[in-house]
């Protein structure tokens, strides 16, 4: 099992008051699964993502990450983990301009200590994965916005997480581009990365093996694959 969690709850204090963003969810996923996480907005998704990404910690409950329980883990530990095991990719891309996409790839590398061939070398594959070998050298501003996500992705890969977690990665995409992104994600996935996609859009979580949705804090239902198409 990658990741297992337990009656998880989130409460945010605000002054006097309290603000419950999960209520006990409790899910796990396997190795190599595709899930995607389907809710409304406030539903407390945006949460959970910060949760699963090691981003956050519950006010209560249990969260295990490949085998480890998280609340054993100091700030420091948790952030090693993270940026080893979990990649990320989000709505706005989250690129640096004036930068390469090349470098752009490359930069979690440095944060890990790689020496700088190394870095543009695993970089370079990455880009080969997303299908942007042709594009290395091009600064975001000359990508497309299929192309800019594609980016993303390949520097989420390149640390060779074992999970990546995507947080409404076709937000800001037209139809066609959101296809594309799709069809890298599926491919990825195909190739044995495990796969959860934060979403609000029925047509992303349809491409998953499960469907979990949340409302109100909660996991209130769970399709398996196929059921939203």
């Amino acid at each position: 099992m990658l990741l297992d969690i337990r009656d998880v709850t989130r409460v945010y204090r605000l002054g006097a008051n309290e603000v419950w963003a999960l209520r006990g969810v409790t899910f796990a996923v396997g190795v190599g699964e595709n899930v995607a996480i389907m809710g409304p907005s406030g539903s407390g998704k945006s949460t959970l993502l910060h949760i699963l990404g090691l981003l956050d910690r519950p006010s209560g409950g249990s969260y295990s990450f490949l085998g480890v329980p998280t609340s054993t883990l100091s700030d420091d530990n948790q952030a090693r983990l993270r940026n080893r095991a979990i990649g990320f990719v989000f709505q706005s891309f989250n690129l640096v301009a004036g930068e390469s996409a090349l470098d752009n790839v490359a930069a979690p590398l440095v944060y890990a200590g790689v020496k700088r061939r190394e870095r543009l070398e695993r970089a370079a594959a990455a880009l080969q994965r997303v299908g942007l070998g042709d594009r290395m050298r091009h600064d975001p501003s000359q990508l497309s916005g299929g192309q800019r996500q594609r980016v993303a992705i390949a520097r989420a890969l390149v640390t060779d997480p074992p999970l990546l977690l995507a947080d409404e990665p076709t937000g800001n995409l037209d139809s066609s581009a959101s296809r594309e992104i799709l069809h890298v994600l599926h491919e990825l996935h195909a190739r044995g990365l495990t796969v959860i996609t934060i979403t609000h859009d029925a047509d992303i979580a349809a491409q998953a093996q499960r469907v979990l949705h949340i409302a109100d804090g909660r996991v209130v239902a769970e399709d398996l694959a196929g059921a939203l198409r």
